[in-house]
């Protein structure tokens, strides 16, 4: 039987303010990670991924539902859930009067791992993580990326059972992001399970399992990236230049999702040519490219990913 590292059921929180309106954050959200398991949280900003991060790392107490962490209730019991878990949060900075080879290590030595065990680990995330040259420098010296990455180091050498991320490569430069990636793909093969959010497409396409989307505190899709893909009603795209005023004409051919000014078909191969024969008689600039989870994104929340 499979272990379930997390389960959240009916997760409500809600913010109550003197002389303004209640803020509903999370309405109702329900998930649930196998061990082993790296899962992404997607949703634009404002989402409520956030908060139901700090909410399952015991930062945060829910409205009401409940969550467990490997069968322990994350309100009731907090005490038992924190040796198993280890957080990156948002915008997270390394102690400025420590170098991010002294911050692994004493968290590590912090949450019990013997001073030989914290030294290799601490090494070892210091090397993937590229910070090998700036190991011995302050934090504060350090650019924004580089404190990024050291919060990512002391997060990941821990190998903790369940890890949460939440927009772990804000800030970083290809190369980096995919040290992350690649250290979270050997972490799971190990046994780790790992609950990221972000709002990068590629990144939960790239780096997820399973993936949930999230729009004002919903649950609105569960699913593999493909899935989520596939549910649309096509397999290409055709993107319209200022089609957003023509949504009629293209109607017929398959799902229309407007994103500005342009208009995205989405649409099977043998409809190409009538889609591109519309567009040209109403003197349209069109393009053809396969589905993507953009599109996918587009037509389950209805609106993009960066949208405010």
């Amino acid at each position: 039987m499979t272990i379930e590292a997390l389960r959240a059921e009916d997760v409500r929180k809600v913010y109550h303010s003197r002389g303004s309106p209640d803020v509903e954050a999370l309405r109702g959200v329900s998930l649930a990670l196998r061990q082993g398991e790296r899962i992404a949280l997607l949703g634009r900003n404002g989402a409520g991924k956030t908060t139901f991060l700090r909410i399952t790392s015991t930062l945060l107490l829910p409205t009401s539902g409940r969550i467990e962490v490997f069968g322990h209730d994350v309100v009731s019991a907090p005490e038992d859930v924190r040796p198993m878990i280890a957080v990156v949060p948002q915008e997270g900075k390394p102690f400025f009067h420590l170098t991010p080879r002294e911050q692994v290590y004493c968290y590590l030595r912090a949450r019990g791992f013997s001073k030989e065990v914290a030294r290799s680990r601490t090494e070892a995330a210091l090397e993937k993580m590229g910070l090998g040259e700036v190991g011995d420098r302050l934090s504060v010296t350090l650019s924004g990326g580089q404190k990024q990455r050291a919060m990512v180091a002391t997060v990941m050498a821990t190998e903790a059972p369940l890890m949460f991320l939440d927009e772990p490569t804000i800030g970083l430069d290809p190369f980096a992001r995919r040290a992350v990636w690649d250290m979270l793909r050997a972490l799971t093969r190990r046994g780790s399970t790992v609950l990221l959010t972000t709002h990068y497409l590629d990144e939960a396409e790239a780096l997820s399992e399973r993936l949930y989307i999230v729009e004002e505190g919903r649950i609105l899709f569960e699913g593999t990236a493909e899935a989520a893909k596939r549910q649309i009603g096509g397999t290409l795209r055709v993107s319209i230049e200022n089609g957003g005023n023509h949504r009629e004409l293209f109607a017929s051919f398959g799902q229309t999702v407007a994103e500005g000014a342009s208009l995205h078909v989405i649409t099977e191969p043998e409809r190409i040519h009538e889609v591109m024969d519309v567009a040209l008689r109403n003197r349209l600039s069109a393009t053809v490219g396969p589905v993507t989870l953009e599109e996918a994104f587009l037509t389950i929340v209805g609106r993009s990913i960066d949208a405010e």
